[in-house]
């Protein structure tokens, strides 16, 4: 049988869906992007959200925060805690979550308003943006390296997010 466009098309196109497939570092790196434009727009808009949109908008931050949070605890520190010689820069990363989730508790007893509501979302940001800087820039150089399987670590992740949502 005679290979057509449409075949060699096909096969493109489950060779580059297979390429696709989510590892645990592009889930991670979507989570902080996410979380980043959600910072960004409440920096940009603070003053002009009534106190309804404000505590929704801050809500889901600290929704996704620790959501994420959670996973990297659970699934994707102990993997890279094994696999990168780097033990330092695992404590640093998750004294930096227990900093933030004190923030977020703290945010989630507040109302928009409140005295230094507004000051504790911008130093959460600012404190995420550290946070996922180093991620980024040191971390996850150095579990690319060392070989783990992040395509499985992704399943992991996104099976314990479901779980969690729900």
């Amino acid at each position: 049988m005679p290979r057509t466009a449409t075949t060699r098309a096909s096969k493109t196109k489950a060779r580059s869906t297979r390429r696709a497939a989510p590892n645990a570092i592009s889930l991670l790196t979507e989570d902080h992007a996410n979380v980043s434009k959600m910072f960004k727009q409440f920096e940009r808009m603070k003053e002009k959200l009534d106190d309804s949109e404000k505590a929704e908008l801050v809500q889901k931050i600290c929704m996704e925060l620790s959501l994420h949070a959670q996973v990297e605890e659970e699934i994707f520190y102990p993997a890279a805690r094994e696999a990168i010689d780097d033990q330092d820069l695992l404590d640093e990363a998750e004294v930096e979550h227990a900093t933030a989730k004190e923030l977020i508790a703290q945010l989630q007893t507040m109302e928009p308003g409140d005295e230094l509501y507004d000051a504790k979302v911008t130093v959460l940001g600012e404190y995420v943006e550290h946070h996922v800087k180093e991620e980024e820039k040191q971390m996850f150089p150095k579990v690319r390296k060392a070989k783990l399987d992040l395509e499985h670590l992704a399943e992991q992740i996104q099976e314990r997010k479901q779980q969690a949502m729900q």
